[in-house]
């Protein structure tokens, strides 16, 4: 015959023992270590999205900044919810009468490596999923670089004046609007606003490059619009002198970084020249042979960037979803490590 006070005291003791599993549970799952998770990070998105993340730790309280391609930064309160950060993105249409498309993103540590998800509620009523993974970032170096010490190689001609040797476009589903013009890089859209993107391609070296100095040479007329991005990451401007893009969105900038100490550009339709030395995350621009930018730090991947690893090599990338531009005599020479 059974004995009920033994079976309820084992029925007690499991229920216990259950009790203080999903109490454990729920401390592990509470917690997420600000160590873990502070930092800059690169992201992978299933959709082949560029997106970088920042996370911060202020005063007690999370923010996150966050660049989904060509979108802003934030920053956004983040909450931690059952060991995860959740924050939202909203975008609010220029049509006042439109709706806001909500981005939520919730985002862990899995086994010690970064993952999360992004799901996007549009303007139009539909959603989108999209899984991601991250690559920690190391700091930006302490200090800037003495440029004096650094060795360059002998530059070499990454555009041969003749064809499109060693280039080709990113993206597979634009127009085509590249073409190698006596002795030119020309890129020839209808497009003649300032909107960040449009249906022609943009175009890339095959070659990825880590530090070096660049020389490039561009015209561009009035009221028109490229840039030249170093190492996919990190965008100079590209307009004339007289754009109504001025300062840290002006000729001479690392736009939306770095401002120019100085508009040293020329008015639409003249050539000019850039020297762009990217070492160490730091740049210097010389513009038209003026120094505008002196080996300043740049501490995030700028808007439209098409890498977001700033330890990863990347190429030479110039905008042509944009307006028409003219490129020539473009060099390169790498640091030369020790």
């Amino acid at each position: 015959m059974t004995n009920p006070d033994r079976f309820s005291r084992i029925n007690i003791w499991t229920h216990c023992r259950l009790a203080a599993l999903i109490v454990g549970t729920s401390l592990v799952f509470s917690t997420l270590r600000a160590e873990e998770i502070t930092g800059d990070w690169s992201l992978d998105l299933e959709s082949g999205m560029p997106a970088w993340m920042r996370v911060v730790q202020q005063d007690g309280q999370t923010q996150v900044y966050m660049r989904l391609y060509i979108g802003p930064t934030g920053p956004y309160a983040a909450e931690q919810v059952e060991g995860r950060l959740k924050f939202e993105i909203r975008r609010n249409p220029k049509n006042k009468n439109g709706h806001a498309s909500v981005t939520k993103v919730d985002v862990g540590m899995k086994e010690g490596k970064l993952e999360g998800v992004l799901e996007r509620q549009l303007a139009d009523g539909t959603s989108q999923r999209d899984a991601f993974t991250g690559t920690r970032v190391p700091p930006m170096p302490a200090l800037a670089p003495d440029l004096s010490k650094v060795r360059f190689g002998h530059p070499i001609m990454i555009f041969n004046g003749k064809d499109m040797s060693g280039w080709r476009t990113h993206e597979s589903d634009k127009t085509n609007g590249w073409s190698v013009i006596d002795g030119m890089l020309v890129n020839t859209t209808t497009k003649t606003d300032f909107s960040p993107t449009g249906l022609y391609a943009n175009l890339r070296t095959e070659a990825e490059f880590e530090d070096f100095w660049l020389h490039i040479e561009f015209l561009v007329e009035e009221a028109r619009n490229s840039g030249i991005y170093l190492r996919g990451m990190y965008e100079a401007q590209v307009v004339d002198r007289d754009s109504r893009m001025q300062g840290i969105q002006g000729v001479g900038a690392i736009f939306g970084a770095i401002a120019p100490s100085s508009n040293a550009g020329k008015p639409g339709g003249q050539w000019q020249t850039y020297d762009l030395t990217l070492v160490d995350r730091h740049v210097t621009v010389v513009l038209n042979g003026v120094k505008v930018i002196d080996n300043q730090p740049i501490d995030a991947p700028t808007a439209g960037a098409i890498y977001t690893n700033a330890a990863a090599s990347g190429p030479i990338y110039l905008q042509g979803d944009h307006t028409s531009v003219k490129y020539k005599n473009i060099y390169l020479a790498p640091v030369l490590k020790d």
